[in-house]
């Protein structure tokens, strides 16, 4: 029924997309019935015990949502859950936006086939856009359903593992629609403290150690990326022509290409992921989403003195503004500074 009622608003948009969310609802299995039963392979119960634990520790310390979502796993047999795609135009760093009824409007556009997105992107790129795709192993809901745990996220090492747990979860949590930027980075900062706090309750120093220099990293690289931003930015305003406008802006891509691979390779590190490949706008876009707001977001946990419940409660207060309001509170040098609360103002 759900099928045949969004056919006629987005054509085989909402169908492939609700087809293949009823796919990872219907093969969700208890995580205590799979780790007890044993057939499980013991390296998948290690890693779901694991996972158990981190969700309890969400709730308890971390003060997430306590509900069904990731007490279940399922199993996809390919190696992304969805496959994102980015878009924006050849002279711009504004993303292309497509609203959703739940989720409002965002900067990406995700399909469950890999085909199908790659078909849309080569259907943005005859128009003249900038497109970038990239799969996903994980997903929110925003809790409108208990989302499970994913076989695509076992890729990861425990500690991309669990922060992707907590990252999902913060979005339940806290959630504008119309604001990719901000979910993102909000969660991306939940992430960072969550991993944190479940490392030092452990006593893992040297993972911790280990963390800190991998969250440096990504830091050194956004820095990077909003550097070529800021040159990119007044070739696109500028009265140039379009040959000299497209070849200053491939000059600043292979220049941030070169500084990422430089910066990596000091790191002994190599390019992988968002960063990875020729670069355009939309690759831009796509990888300061999810941490373009995070040291409004760091500063804002700072200024509560690393209370979650007063940051959870500031991060809402900024969520209640208009856009235009929110984006100035989150760029204001005061909030970076660490000065007086959003709700002192």
């Amino acid at each position: 029924m759900l099928l045949i009622c969004c056919a006629p608003l987005v054509g085989c948009y909402y169908m492939q997309a609700a087809s293949g969310q009823w796919e990872v609802l219907r093969k969700r299995e208890p995580i205590d019935e799979l780790i007890s039963d044993p057939e499980t392979p013991p390296d998948l119960v290690a890693r779901l015990r694991l996972l158990d634990e981190a969700r309890d520790f969400s709730v308890q310390t971390l003060g997430l949502p306590d509900n069904k979502s990731y007490r279940t796993y399922t199993h996809l047999d390919r190696d992304y859950v969805v496959w994102n795609v980015f878009a924006a135009p050849e002279f711009s760093l504004l993303p292309k936006t497509w609203c959703y009824p739940v989720a409002g409007c965002v900067s990406y556009r995700g399909y469950f086939s890999k085909d199908n997105a790659t078909k849309e992107a080569d259907r943005l790129k005859a128009d003249g856009l900038d497109v970038a795709v990239g799969g996903v192993a994980a997903y929110s809901t925003l809790g409108k359903f208990n989302d499970p745990v994913l076989s695509t996220m076992m890729r990861w090492d425990d500690i991309d593992l669990i922060a992707v747990l907590f990252h999902e979860l913060a979005h339940q949590l806290v959630y504008v629609k119309d604001d990719s930027a901000f979910n993102e980075s909000f969660a991306t900062a939940v992430e960072e403290i969550g991993v944190r706090l479940w490392l030092e309750s452990r006593g893992e120093s040297e993972t911790m150690a280990d963390y800190i220099t991998g969250r440096e990293l990504q830091q050194s690289l956004m820095l990077l990326v909003v550097k070529a931003r800021e040159a990119l930015k007044p070739v696109y305003e500028s009265d140039l022509d379009i040959e000299q406008k497209r070849v200053l802006k491939r000059e600043h891509l292979d220049t941030l290409a070169e500084s990422v691979a430089a910066e990596l390779k000091r790191n002994g590190r190599e390019a992988s992921g968002w960063l990875s490949g020729e670069l355009n706008n939309a690759r831009l876009i796509s990888t300061t989403l999810y941490e373009g707001k995070l040291p409004a977001f760091r500063a804002l946990y700072s200024r509560c003195e690393e209370n979650l419940d007063c940051f959870y409660r500031e991060a809402n207060s900024l969520a209640e503004l208009n856009a235009s309001d929110r984006e100035q509170a989150l760029s204001a040098g005061d909030l970076l500074r660490g000065g007086g609360g959003l709700n002192e103002q």
